[in-house]
């Protein structure tokens, strides 16, 4: 019997989630609001630069998103960190930090989940792919293009007779026999509510605060040659509105052409041009003479989830009224933690969960 499984949502929890379940031998349809899958992943190539406007990369003790990539044959383009330790910008100075005290000033932590020999040996450093994080996206949406839908935005979910029928913008719709959100939180907490499902009203807690990322390209004689290790963090009191800032061509190999440097400056809330702030911020902070040769920005009006108390007990309670309905689960970085590796790891969690509620034997024929 043929089963169809509808992922909503693109990013890389659907697209995670729909790999899974294509394996298996299910159906898939994704659908997805926006022209381009992959989310807040986008990686730009500029005359021999690689310009990251989302994650650059993912913790090196996190297996997820490695393993993913040798299933998908790419795991020869991983990349480790080349340049290793960070400094703290106090408002006056740059000051050395220990190793791994600028990520817990930037809220990341290496999952207590993470067994000691996916750890090493590089437990305290940063992976990433030889041409950006866009490979992985380029990589799933390889191998599920034909099922990928965009401009395809769900209004509504209500049940049918194959299971439910998803409807939308245009009064189209499709049935499915089992569906995974894997869209924001506030967007599964309207659709599940629509359903009858209270609890899902609670998802919407979740908050989504804004990012801004500048990737400034300069000529490698207008960076001093001092600078010290993968870039710095701005201390809370320090006044600065960049808040941090990677040096992208020491971080990553072959991040800008031969004799070029790039830096990626985190900016927050500003009135004017944030490229020009963060460039005249940097030009400061850090020596930087003269104009860059070119700037991009990146802007996520709700980019970085941040979780209120008791996130983990509602998303519990939500999963647990899904259990007793016909197949749905959400999934993504709303509702199972912040970071690339996260969301590959729920997205298949969730597609391995809907494939045992409906069976091999229903999916194999």
């Amino acid at each position: 019997m043929d089963v169809t499984v509808a992922v909503v949502g693109a990013g890389l929890a659907g697209l995670s989630a729909a790999w899974e379940l294509s394996r298996a031998g299910a159906e898939v349809v994704m659908l997805d609001a926006g022209r381009r899958p992959g989310g807040m992943i986008v990686t730009e190539r500029h005359d021999g630069f690689i310009v990251e406007g989302g994650p650059d990369g993912f913790l090196a003790a996190e297996p997820d998103i490695q393993e993913l990539a040798r299933q998908l044959g790419i795991g020869d383009r991983l990349v480790d960190q080349v340049a290793r330790g960070s400094t703290l910008w106090t408002g006056r100075r740059l000051e050395t930090l220990p190793e791994g005290r600028a990520a817990e000033l930037l809220g990341i932590q290496i999952p207590s989940d993470v067994g000691a020999q996916h750890a090493a040996p590089l437990q305290h450093g940063f992976r990433s792919f030889g041409g950006g994080m866009q490979e992985i996206v380029d990589a799933l949406v390889g191998c599920l293009v034909s099922r990928l839908r965009t401009t395809q935005g769900v209004t509504a979910i209500a049940p049918a007779a194959r299971g439910w029928r998803l409807s939308f913008t245009g009064a189209s719709s499709l049935d499915a026999e089992a569906i995974i959100l894997a869209v924001p939180a506030w967007v599964a907490a309207r659709l599940l509510a629509g359903l009858g499902v209270s609890a899902a009203r609670a998802l919407d807690t979740v908050l989504y605060v804004p990012s801004t990322t500048v990737s400034l390209a300069y000529r490698a004689d207008q960076a001093p040659a001092t600078l010290e290790g993968a870039g710095f963090v701005a201390a809370p009191d320090s006044g600065s509105a960049v808040r941090a800032c990677t040096y992208a061509w020491r971080k990553y190999p072959n991040r800008a052409p031969a004799g070029y440097a790039l830096l990626r400056a985190f900016v927050g809330p500003v009135d004017g041009d944030p490229a020009a702030i963060a460039h005249a911020e940097l030009a400061a902070i850090l020596g930087i003479g003269g104009d860059p040769l070119w700037a991009r920005a990146f802007y996520w009006p709700r980019g970085l989830p941040r979780y209120s108390h008791g996130r983990t007990d509602r998303v519990a309670a939500v999963r647990e009224r899904l259990a007793g309905l016909t197949p749905l689960a959400i999934a993504g970085a709303g509702f199972d933690g912040a970071g690339v590796s996260a969301c590959v790891r729920s997205g298949r969690e969730a597609a391995l969960g809907v494939l045992k509620r409906l069976g091999a034997s229903s999916l194999r024929g």
